[in-house]
């Protein structure tokens, strides 16, 4: 299937516009259109070599789990998968002592938040009780 674009590199007056109106909008708009129209058949080849380079560097990585693919070796796969799932579980550990000090924390602030309020209401009782 070939793809096909309404604007197409070259010195068109839909792409003369398009640059003109980038260039009233934002500048960079309309440098990025004079480049495209300049060197955008150049461009295509250049764009494929660089996704095909991409994809060898990232076809041996699972993205979903943010880890590398098997290597081959049982053992070492095994290891891997043991060390991870022990990291996985002290990072749930480290996250509960987190949410469990947060809590203490705002329980803390609430006790010194009651402790001052308590201490104003005394003293504005006391102002309130004295004769002028």
């Amino acid at each position: 299937m070939r793809q096909s674009c309404m604007v197409k590199p070259g010195w068109s007056p839909m792409s003369i516009g398009l640059m003109v109106l980038g260039f009233i909008v934002f500048w960079p708009l309309g440098l990025a259109m004079l480049a495209y129209i300049l060197w955008g058949d150049k461009m295509n080849g250049r764009f494929a070599t660089a996704k095909a380079r991409f994809d060898d560097v990232t076809r041996d990585f699972d993205f979903g789990r943010g880890t590398a693919a098997r290597t081959g070796n049982v053992a070492f796969d095994e290891y891997r998968e043991r060390e991870l799932a022990r990291l996985e579980e002290e990072r749930r550990k480290i996250d509960a002592m987190r949410s469990e000090f947060d809590e203490f924390l705002r329980n803390l602030r609430r006790a010194k938040d009651q402790e001052e309020f308590d201490r104003f209401m005394a003293r504005h009782n006391n102002v309130g009780d004295t004769p002028a």
